[in-house]
């Protein structure tokens, strides 16, 4: 963590001004907040730098309004359930940057906590405006960066202020930037990737990245089948993309000059049709017929799956085994999740996950917080599990 300065780094914070990018983009039913995970997430931020007495601005986004300003898309929706949250009163302010926020402010005491409008309200967000920036650091005298879930976005509030101000990691981008530096950066060896999901096109950059650093590539999910075809074998009428053929081969020949080796499943899960609990059976991969479809890892793969992650000290999981959603094809993701939260329990493991359909599946397990660190960062986790840099991250870097 050297590289970024954190809230261990910020002196003496009373009466100053914090703006604070945090996400506070919460899924709504009938105006009230169905999921506060990411109100909880900032709340050690939040708390500390009001503890120290200052005054903190929270900027953020909520839905899409791509520059309009759109009532049902107001953070002024979700304040009172955030102050809920919190436990303490927070303050609505109706602009996130310029003089109406300065008057606020000029209100509130050491302390005082309010959530600014939604930052998208504004054109200049999404394009990174540099007269937006300005206007939003005019109203602070530092800037925290709590929201890694936004950090692959070059706009205003996640790297045009950081340009401006003092700028530190709060504590939940610090937590994650940890994981991430332990899971990719600077691991213990041998490293297990776990890679699922239904398409190869939507990860081959993560696939090419990961080759080349970690020590076993495990893939599952419906893009397991992609690299199966590409190898001759016959997947009847399995979700796979096969214009992806040479991709695939191409892929799999850059492991084998890395040394990682690509684990692919042997057996699988069969079904004539894709519902819940249809009649199922297990069959070695070269053994699907023409009308059954591959929809989960097979008992004896996942086992040696488990026998290769037992070899190794880290773990990076994105994406389910099989159709995890829709039983019985949920059963290779449990086992193989349930395995690597036991051996993290137990010392030898430090196994870090991400991605939505990820969280969902660790917790379907019932293991979400069994792992070292579970990412609820979706396009950002993505983007690092690709290798690219992530501009709200290297804003904030010394």
């Amino acid at each position: 963590m050297g590289q970024f300065k954190t809230l261990d780094d910020l002196g003496d914070v009373h009466g100053k001004r914090a703006l604070v990018r945090v996400d506070l983009n919460v899924p709504m039913n009938d105006l009230e907040v169905t999921d506060d995970t990411r109100f909880r997430a900032t709340l050690e931020t939040v708390n500390e730098l009001s503890g120290r007495g200052a005054i903190v601005l929270l900027l953020a986004h909520f839905g899409r309004p791509r520059g309009v300003q759109s009532p049902d898309m107001s953070l002024s929706l979700v304040t009172r359930q955030y102050g809920e949250t919190l436990g303490r009163p927070v303050r609505f302010v109706d602009e996130c940057a310029g003089p109406a926020v300065a008057e606020a402010v000029a209100t509130m005491g050491p302390g005082d906590i309010a959530i600014l409008e939604n930052t998208r309200f504004h054109a200049g967000e999404e394009k990174n405006d540099p007269e937006l920036a300005r206007a939003m650091a005019e109203n602070g005298d530092l800037y925290v960066n709590d929201a890694f879930s936004a950090a692959h976005r070059a706009h205003a509030s996640t790297e045009g202020v950081a340009r401006l101000l003092p700028a530190y990691a709060g504590r939940a981008m610090e937590k994650e930037l940890k994981a991430l530096e332990a899971a990719l950066g600077n691991p213990e060896r041998p490293v297990a990737a776990v890679v699922g999901g239904a398409k190869v096109s939507t990860k081959l950059d993560v696939l090419r990245n990961l080759v080349a650093r970690v020590d076993h590539l495990i893939i599952g999910g419906g893009m397991a089948n992609t690299f199966l075809a590409a190898r001759g074998v016959d997947v009847g009428k399995s979700l796979a993309e096969h214009d992806l053929t040479d991709t695939a081969l191409e892929i799999l020949d850059a492991a084998d000059r890395a040394n990682c080796t690509v684990h692919l499943p042997y057996d699988v899960v069969v079904a004539k049709e894709f519902a819940p609990n249809p009649p199922t059976r297990i069959a070695n991969v070269h053994e699907v017929a023409p009308d059954e479809m591959i929809l989960d890892v097979g008992p004896a793969a996942v086992e040696a799956l488990a026998d290769a992650i037992k070899t190794c000290r880290t773990l990076v999981w994105n994406g389910p085994l099989g159709a995890f959603e829709t039983p019985p094809f949920d059963r290779a993701t449990v086992a193989l999740a349930r395995t690597a939260a036991a051996l993290t329990q137990s010392g030898s493991l430090v196994s870090v996950a991400g991605g939505g359909d990820t969280v969902a599946a660790l917790n379907h397990a019932g293991v979400a917080d069994q792992f070292t660190f579970v990412s609820t960062a979706g396009g950002a986790f993505l983007e690092w599990m690709e290798g690219k840099a992530l501009p709200g991250v290297e804003a904030l870097k010394r």
